[in-house]
């Protein structure tokens, strides 16, 4: 008898993605084929509307201005955003969407601890809009659906990580996905830059970055917005066979019937020709290291494929499950020419 782990294990080594680039396709129809399937696969997109821009506070600092505003995505859903934009800047710079994971929302990105737990995600290398500005790059921190404000519990916990209390589950009940939901988000933010925030960020260089949950939203919001110029998914890049259908995740990590048409690795093809620097912790123990490197070897032979190997590289810091900065940075800095 078959464990249920041990049937879908078998399910899925029986199961060659039906979508994967093969060298004797013709790349740009893969392309636009794979993206039409990932969209829908997304359940996007989702209803238009204006954004109705605002800011809500702006602050200074020492380092920097911080602009707190939200945004329209949907009707009558608001996404909460800060910039900040360093010291000294008069013109346009390149700009990072910041991508918290799972933890108690996007504060962590600006370095801000308001719960007891908090100092310990920025140790891990999570204050991605705070590093950012260090760099010399304006930064968005963007709070994801159903964590932080909006999701987050009153006890402060991720809300997304309680199977008993995950809003993010009916998402499913609507013929959408969370991943999905993050991916517009982001996707309606780079509108607002563009409209809004131009007098600060250079739209032509918009960054996408983050850890965990959020190097997943990063992932896939790279490969459905190719406004987004380089991107940095941490910690999330890995075969689903060795990581979500292997252990438990939490469902917002799942795209129904994705393993049917793609792996993960297949995906990172659509982000070809734009650099993608792919970091990973190798005692990662939810998307183990051998997974990340099958991934990544499928990634960069397409990008090979088309002329553009050195354009995809992986970064991997020595432990586990966060973020490595100062591994990652000189080699985005490097893609870009910066």
């Amino acid at each position: 008898m078959l464990t249920s782990k041990e049937y879908i294990s078998l399910l899925a080594g029986k199961t060659e993605p039906a979508l994967a680039f093969k060298e004797d396709m013709n790349f740009e129809d893969w392309q636009q084929e794979a993206h039409a399937k990932l969209e829908e696969l997304l359940g996007l997109p989702l209803p238009e509307c204006e954004p109705e821009f605002q800011v809500i506070t702006e602050d200074e600092t020492d380092e920097y201005t911080s602009i707190s505003f939200t945004f329209q995505s949907e009707p009558g859903y608001r996404v909460p955003c800060t910039l900040l934009v360093p010291k000294g800047v008069d013109k346009p710079i390149p700009g990072v969407i910041c991508l918290q994971g799972h933890s108690k929302g996007a504060h962590i990105s600006l370095g801000k601890v308001i719960y007891e737990s908090d100092a310990e995600s920025i140790a891990g290398g999570r204050d991605f809009a705070v590093r950012a500005v260090k760099e010399g790059f304006c930064a968005i921190a963007m709070e994801q659906r159903y964590m932080g404000v909006l999701g987050g519990r009153t006890d402060g916990e991720p809300a997304c990580l309680g199977l008993t209390d995950d809003a993010a589950m009916g998402s499913f009940l609507m013929g959408r996905t969370p991943i999905g939901e993050r991916v517009w988000d982001v996707h309606k933010l780079i509108d607002v830059i563009e409209k809004h925030l131009e007098d600060y960020i250079d739209a032509s260089q918009i960054i996408c970055m983050g850890n965990s949950g959020g190097g997943t939203a990063t992932f896939y919001a790279s490969c459905y917005d190719r406004r987004i110029c380089l991107s940095m998914p941490s910690c999330a890049l890995c075969t689903y066979d060795e990581s979500i259908m292997a252990m438990m995740h939490c469902p917002c990590n799942c795209i129904p019937g994705i393993r049917k048409y793609f792996n993960m690795g297949d995906l990172g093809g659509l982000i070809a020709p734009r650099p993608a620097v792919i970091v990973c912790g190798v005692e990662d123990d939810i998307f183990p290291l051998a997974g990340v490197e099958k991934s990544y070897e499928v990634m960069r032979n397409t990008y090979e494929h088309i002329g553009k190997g050195e354009l995809c590289r992986l970064v991997k810091g020595n432990g586990g499950h966060q973020f490595y900065p100062d591994d990652a940075w000189p080699v985005m800095k490097e893609l870009l020419g910066r």
